[in-house]
């Protein structure tokens, strides 16, 4: 029931910046950056045996590691991409968010382009 505590942290966190922004506004920023990075410290030891998993995965099979690694790191940007667009629009700044989130884009974007370029190979091989 990792999730009751993750929920749990998050509305304490809530109830905490609804707080904070009653008193002092500029503060409430900080109380949403601690709770995530405690959510996200919370989370490693699950994040790693999803990696371990997907390592164990890609070594019993036939899968080139690293299109394996690959997929890691954009799903890593994804989050993390999210994350930071999430924090950008709590605080207003709406602007920054969509910054980041096109920055985010286009870095998935270039990380893709030896996924795609192979999977067009293995396309065009096949066809006659």
């Amino acid at each position: 029931m990792e999730i009751v505590k993750v929920i749990g942290i998050g509305f304490l966190t809530l109830i905490v910046t609804i707080i904070l922004k009653e008193y002092r506004k500029e503060y409430a920023i900080y109380a949403v950056l601690i709770c995530g990075a405690i959510i996200i410290f919370y989370s490693m030891d699950t994040i790693k045996s999803i990696i371990d998993f997907i390592n164990e995965i890609a070594i019993n099979s036939n899968y080139n590691n690293g299109f394996i690694t690959l997929l890691l790191k954009i799903t890593g940007i994804s989050i993390l991409t999210e994350y930071a667009v999430s924090i950008c629009k709590d605080s207003g700044e709406n602007s920054i968010a969509n910054k980041i989130d096109f920055g985010g884009k286009i870095i998935v974007i270039s990380l893709s382009i030896p996924i795609i370029s192979t999977t067009l190979e293995s396309i065009t091989k096949l066809l006659p």
